[in-house]
């Protein structure tokens, strides 16, 4: 066949297509394990930061292992749910009905960390909020997202958003009240409040929304009469 006829041309580029998508395919691959790797140790590391431990990469399964006592879903009543909470989608199991709690040992004392999702202004946000035994003050707190503003509403995924959290109440007078995110400057005499993101209303908005959302959803958990120390729902 000569090179420079049609024939050739079309021939030669449909083997470069196919040889081109059979190497990427075997490179997704080949690094699908080593993603799903690196995807569930970020995971460990913002459940652990909502309990102020942060280690790199290389440490964060060994001292989730250590810290995390407890993986489970609780429903809407409050009562505990089969399934594994850490590889489960937050998203999907909202959806479900189903609400991922990790219970976690801090010196002796136990905290629950709830998870939180929900949309910014370009695409999902998410967080952990851990609360004392109490069930009620809030230990810490740790927030993500996948696109919002850089210097604006990104500022959610710093310690500077997120510390102010630590010592808020989500009740008052045995009444759920969230905490509300409130505009730098501005208070809030009818919940525990945070300041916003100086310029990122919208994101401090959605993570306002966030907040309430989720949060209702664990209501009957933390309102139960009893929570054994294997973190199983007692009413």
């Amino acid at each position: 066949m000569k090179r420079d006829s049609n024939a050739y041309t079309v021939i030669y580029a449909s083997v470069m297509v196919v040889a081109v998508a059979v190497m990427l395919a075997f490179t997704s691959q080949s690094l699908q394990s080593l993603q799903k790797a690196n995807e569930d140790n970020d995971k460990r590391r913002q459940i652990l930061r909502s309990i102020h431990i942060d280690v790199p990469a290389n440490e964060a399964e060994d001292a989730y292992k250590k810290l995390i006592n407890d993986a489970f879903f609780v429903d809407d009543a409050g009562e505990k749910t089969e399934g594994d909470a850490f590889a489960a989608d937050a998203i999907k199991t909202f959806a479900e009905g189903k609400y991922p709690v990790f219970v976690a040992n801090v010196k002796g004392q136990t905290k629950y960390i709830m998870a939180l999702q929900g949309s910014g202004l370009w695409g999902p946000i998410w967080g952990y909020i851990a609360i004392d035994d109490d069930r009620n003050t809030v230990f810490g707190a740790d927030f993500s997202h996948t696109g919002e503003t850089p210097g604006l509403g990104a500022e959610i995924a710093t310690t500077y958003f997120s510390a102010p959290f630590a010592g808020k109440h989500l009740f008052r007078n045995g009444r759920f009240c969230s905490i509300a995110v409130v505009k730098p400057g501005k208070q809030d005499g009818e919940q525990d409040y945070v300041d916003g993101i100086s310029g990122g209303t919208i994101t401090s908005s959605a993570v306002n929304r966030m907040l309430f959302d989720c949060l209702s959803a664990y209501v009957a958990f933390l309102t139960s009469n009893e929570i054994k120390e294997d973190g199983a729902v007692d009413k």
